[in-house]
């Protein structure tokens, strides 16, 4: 309890501290600047603290950063750093983060500002305020006039990237743009009529200027107002002759005539007046109205022309001619003429008279459809006596003007292709009209049979009588859907609810009969409606690609008849990818072995990564973004590659961030953590470290027991495993010694493992000199061990000096294979050493170590007296020489005092 109460305390003390020198404005705290680009994903390295600064780390803010507390490195967060969130109005200068760190032991604390400027990356588009850019422009402007458009576009970047150029797409046969500073110009290229085009629609294009450049649209809309620079002209199909009744009254209808003027509004007004030409008869019969051009009597026909054919009573025939002026403001009247033409009056024409059959109503036989062919109704002439050019006062019988009736008039249908017949009837001279076929109500719901009356000259008479057959439908036709298939592409992530497509089906009966009611079909998928009414289709849950990306629902109209009559129709749902899915790595950390002998661009490895997105937005490219090697990602294969020599000895494991971002908009990204295991290869041989030369040499005294070590060898491998298993074997010496079977067999002995060189026997006076021993190091190596050779001299003498050498021998090679009894002394040469064992070269060789082994036994007995007398003279000084003299091989203190103690 006691240290947490010290802990707490110092954690006080040290949080004052930081807030004290924040408060006097960071006049004491180390200013650390670092430049990141934003928008950069989480674990991006951005700099250090550790060059600097003492370990521990602490950020005192962890939004943008993080801090590893023992290296002092930082790193980006999941808080991903926009610029222009980060400073909304950074202007010219940099946009800034501060952070501050706590660096140093507990008695050296240090606040360090660290001071991140955000630089700009283009990430944003250029933006209209307006979607829609309105202009009014006259017609009669001069080409080259220049417009300043309102509503510059506005890109949140800074510098180049958020300079923008503006560009026209659409109608540039008419406009041009360009800039004036911010401004945007529209400039006048051909002159405007806005009676040829009224309304010129354009696209505006804001693109920056960043090296990937982004752009944004608006519309522009120039809507072309008018003036006043057309004038009035009769249409070609404003009449050009009327006809009237000589009995027709004041107030009756005779014609209509038009004039247009393309202007608009007021500008195009058109008035209508009668030229002074007319005759005063004219004027005082006709009446013009000044706004629509109608001609209408003034007066009675018969009052007004003051003119009788006698006994009628009414006007005779009479032509005028009127002269009409349409007038419009700054405009010349424009002329017309209209030809009246007074029609005289006959006497009355015979009568029609109508007796229905069928079944009518208000005057009208209602026919049901599909009846098949039946008598309607039973027609009757009616005549007048003086129908057949009688006299007014003729006597003639009924019978004779019945049969005058029957032989000089006769009734018809008017028109050829007519679903009717009108049959005359022999007993009474009546006819009788009949459907000729069944009709169709979808095809014509409503018929008029004209019947008319023809004299013997085949003229047809002005009476005429006209019959109006109704059609009652039958529910004979089911509801046709306007498409054969309808199909919809539909974006994920849709709103739940939202219509996608409408579908529409129409029933050409009538009524209740051709009422379309929508529903779905049996077996559909749950989460879709169609309205009933309008045939709207929409999906109640937002749909997902990868679970389903294609739906066929199908859809039912049904009429309201009873029994209804109904039809479907197929919709098929597409539904569009969207960036939803992040890449998914198929571990979060990948761990590969690699042998140290890998060639360059050889394959590490094979990174699995997946986007169930389709298109860019499943498109993943995956790269190496934190940490140190020579690897690189091969994305076209997904594999993981050595871009240079690996060298375990100087590094045997390497540490990867990868990052998978997709190419969709925006992207999304993850990352993975790789770990590769250098494997080692037998590429080093074993190094020699004592002896340190070939030229060292060690005097052992003669008095030196058996079993003592007197040297020993020291060699390391770079390599690993058992490829650094270190094996020592004593191949051959010089001078050479007997075998097993000789006098004297070698002195010496060397452990395999440890190296280390001891008496294997007691040294004899044969022994006194110097001996040259040719040791073979091998490693452990698969399949073949790799060897390095050394030479230890020995100088058995009872004298204290120092041993020198200036050669070695000759005789052995530097290199040899491992031997078959790795601790024999041998002599002679290697060919001898390692070839087989000829009884006559080694009778030789036991001859002259004969001879050698005299003479060195008088030269040790002469050495022997002398030390003997030397004794008691360096008794002292002897024991500390010896202990010194006996060390591995080489002059170096470190070497004696390694030794003195192993030997301890």
């Amino acid at each position: 309890m006691g240290h947490g109460i010290c802990d707490n305390m110092n954690a006080a003390a040290l949080l004052q501290k930081v807030l004290f020198v924040i408060i006097l404005k960071q006049t004491m705290c180390k200013t650390l600047t670092l430049r990141l680009p934003e928008e950069q994903p989480e674990g991006v390295y951005v700099g250090t603290l550790g060059r600097d600064y003492l370990p521990p780390y602490s950020l005192l803010d962890t939004g943008y950063l993080s801090l590893h507390e023992s290296t002092g490195d930082l790193y980006t967060t999941q808080q991903i750093i926009d610029r222009e969130d980060a400073c909304p109005h950074p202007q010219d200068s940099d946009c800034t983060i501060t952070v501050y760190a706590v660096v140093g032991p507990q008695h050296a604390t240090e606040v360090v500002e660290i001071v991140l400027i955000v630089e700009d990356v283009n990430d944003k588009a250029p933006t209209f305020h307006e979607g829609v850019i309105d202009l009014s422009v006259a017609e009669d402007v001069q080409v080259g006039t220049r417009f300043v458009l309102d509503g510059e576009a506005h890109d949140a970047d800074s510098g180049v990237n958020g300079e923008i150029s503006y560009y026209l797409q659409g109608d540039g046969e008419f406009f041009s743009l360009t800039q004036d500073g911010p401004s945007i110009v529209l400039v006048l290229a051909k002159q405007l009529d806005r009676e040829t085009q009224a309304r010129h629609q354009m696209t505006l294009i804001a693109e920056d200027h960043g090296s990937k450049p982004l752009s944004g649209t608006a519309t522009l809309v120039v809507t072309v107002t008018d003036v006043n620079d057309n004038c009035p002209v009769f249409d070609l199909d404003s009449p050009r002759s009327a006809t009237i009744h000589g009995n027709a009254s004041k107030g009756t209808w005779v014609t209509q005539v038009r004039a247009t003027d393309r202007d608009e509004a007021h500008n195009g007004a058109v008035a209508y007046t009668f030229s002074r030409k007319n005759s005063d008869k004219a004027l005082a019969l006709f009446h013009l109205d000044r706004h629509s051009g109608l001609v209408t009597l003034a007066a009675d026909v018969a009052a007004a022309t003051g003119t009788s054919d006698g006994d009628s009573g009414y006007a005779a025939a009479e032509d005028f001619v009127l002269k009409v002026l349409a007038s419009s403001p700054l405009c010349s009247p424009a002329v017309s003429e209209v030809t009246v033409s007074v029609r005289p009056v006959t006497r009355p024409e015979p009568a029609i008279k109508i007796r229905f059959i069928a079944e009518h109503e208000n005057q009208t036989i209602l026919l049901q459809e599909n009846a098949q062919p039946a008598a309607l109704a039973l027609v009757e002439l009616l005549l007048h006596d003086d129908a057949l050019g009688d006299s007014p006062n003729s006597d003639s019988s009924s019978s004779s003007s019945s049969s005058n009736r029957s032989s000089t008039l006769t009734l018809s249908i008017e028109g050829d292709d007519v679903p009717f017949t009108l049959k005359a009837q022999t007993k009474n001279g009546n006819y009788l009209l009949s459907s000729s076929k069944p009709l169709d109500f979808e095809t014509c719901s409503e018929y008029h049979i004209a019947i008319v009356v023809i004299n013997a000259r085949g003229e047809r008479l002005q009476n005429r009588k006209v019959i109006k057959v109704l059609l009652l439908d039958v529910n004979d036709n089911a509801p046709q859907f306007e498409q054969t298939h309808y199909q919809v592409d539909v974006m994920e992530n849709n709103d739940p609810g939202a219509n996608i497509i409408r579908v529409k089906a129409t029933d050409p009966d009538s009524r209740r009969n051709g009422k379309v009611s929508y529903r779905l079909g049996k077996n559909t998928y749950p989460m879709f409606r169609v309205d009933p009414a309008t045939g709207w289709l929409s999906v109640t849950v937002s749909l997902d690609r990868e679970r389903q990306e294609f739906y066929t629902v199908r859809v039912l109209a049904r009429d309201g008849a009873d029994p209804p009559l109904e039809s479907s129709v197929a919709v098929s749902i597409h539904v569009l990818d969207e960036n939803d899915n992040v890449p998914a790595f198929l571990t979060p950390h990948f761990i590969f072995f690699v042998s140290e002998s890998t060639p360059r661009l050889a394959a590490v490895g094979k990174i699995g990564v997946t986007d169930t997105d389709r298109g860019d937005n499943g498109h993943v490219e995956v790269r190496v973004v934190n940490g140190t090697g020579p690897f690189v990602m091969d994305s076209a294969k997904g594999t993981l590659r050595c871009t240079e020599e690996l060298d375990r000895e100087q590094r045997d494991r390497y540490d990867l961030l990868l990052l998978a971002l997709d190419a969709g908009r925006p992207p999304l990204s993850s990352t993975a953590r790789v770990t590769i295991y250098v494997e080692d290869v037998n590429d080093n041989q074993p190094q020699v470290i004592l002896p340190s030369s070939n030229l060292t040499c060690l005097t052992v005294p003669p008095s030196t027991p058996a079993g003592a070590m007197v040297t020993r060898i020291f060699a390391v491998d770079l390599d690993s495993g058992s490829n650094s298993d270190i094996t020592y074997h004593l191949v051959g010496s010089e001078p050479a010694y007997a075998n097993a079977d000789g006098v004297h067999g070698c002195p010496f002995r060397i452990d395999t493992r440890s190296g280390n060189v001891s008496l294997a026997q007691r040294l004899a006076g044969q022994d006194h000199g110097m001996h040259h021993l040719f040791i073979v190091v091998s490693d452990g190596g698969k399949p073949a061990p790799l060897q390095t050779t050394v030479w230890v001299n020995l100088l058995v003498n009872e004298t204290s000096a120092q041993c020198h050498l200036s050669s070695v021998p000759k005789s052995l090679p530097s290199r040899l294979p491992r031997p078959t009894v790795p601790n024999q002394c041998q002599g002679g040469s290697a060919s001898e050493q390692l070839g087989g064992q000829n009884p006559h070269v080694i009778l030789l060789i036991g001859l002259g170590m004969v001879a050698v082994s005299l003479c060195l036994l008088s030269i040790a007995v002469g050495l022997f007296v002398k030390q003997r007398n030397m004794r008691h003279h360096h008794h002292h000084s002897l024991s500390h020489s010896q202990a010194r003299e006996i060390i591995p091989l080489g002059d170096s203190r470190d070497c004696s005092e390694q030794w003195e103690k192993e030997s301890a």
